[in-house]
């Protein structure tokens, strides 16, 4: 089901603490997950202020947006302009897909994330961010919502809203229609909801407890797939080949045959 592009410079949140906050919690997990993957060319589709690919190898490396206008200058610019639901790249040409909150910007998150399975090579990475609605954060944003629509006080939501947070176990169901097979999870920013930046750091214990004891409900998550194509085997290197054995001789089991299998009017044959 489609529904209406929210236009909303999430990078502009980005510089808020808690924004920051995120942002420096996805760095360090995407500076993880990618530094070791290898391959030839990577696209990051959306959010400019995030360079998503920096700690990536891959000679050739693009960032993709749709085309809206920012707030403020990106750090970086991107290379091309287009849809999230349409890629301009040939299937199977691409070994490493980048989608931070592509999913929630775009206007049809599920045809964006099969764009990304059509050109991703089989056994390419695909790596998504997106904000989990089961979180303390986005319960905040739910009261925020709740108070405008009661109509008091209103008062800016916590979060910006890109469009509708789709959740880490929907997410995996979607990737399974499209031959994407989960392989790895985070979960990140436990910490209480706060806007001023000394209450984040008073409450930056909770990211310890929070990873041990309530690990899905962090206010983002970073789930990282394979594609598998059905069918397909992987062509490696052929087994080195030793010399050619000789056939063993012949062994005669038993010397001494019996007297009715002897030729007639001869000696045992087992004797020449």
């Amino acid at each position: 089901m489609k529904r209406e592009h929210a236009i909303i410079d999430l990078g502009a949140w980005l510089e808020s603490p808690a924004g920051r906050c995120l942002l420096d919690w996805e760095l360090a997990q995407l500076d993880q997950a990618l530094v070791d993957l290898f391959g030839f060319h990577a696209l990051q589709l959306g959010l400019p202020e995030l360079d998503g690919l920096r700690a990536n190898r891959m000679p050739q490396r693009w960032l993709a947006h749709d085309g809206r206008e920012w707030v403020q200058a990106p750090p970086q610019p991107p290379a091309l302009h287009c849809l999230p639901e349409a890629l301009p790249f040939p299937d199977q040409s691409l070994d490493l897909v980048l989608l931070p909150h592509a999913l929630e910007t775009s206007a049809d998150p599920h045809q964006t994330l099969v764009e990304a399975a059509r050109v991703l090579r089989p056994e390419g990475r695909l790596v998504v961010l997106g904000f989990n609605p089961v979180s303390l954060w986005m319960l905040r944003q739910g009261l925020g919502r709740l108070r405008a629509n009661l109509g008091l006080r209103r008062q800016p939501l916590f979060l910006p809203e890109p469009g509708e947070a789709i959740g880490y176990w929907r997410l995996r169901d979607w990737m399974r229609l499209v031959q994407l097979e989960p392989e790895r999870a985070r979960f990140g920013c436990y910490r209480l909801p706060a806007r001023g930046e000394a209450w984040l750091r008073r409450w930056a214990w909770m990211e310890a407890v929070g990873e041990r004891w309530w690990r899905v409900f962090g206010a983002v998550y970073l789930l990282q797939a394979v594609k598998r194509v059905r069918g397909m085997r992987m062509v490696g290197l052929a087994p080195a080949r030793g010399p050619a054995r000789r056939a063993a001789p012949a062994v005669v089991a038993n010397r001494h045959l019996p007297r009715e299998a002897w030729p007639p009017g001869g000696d045992n044959p087992a004797h020449e």
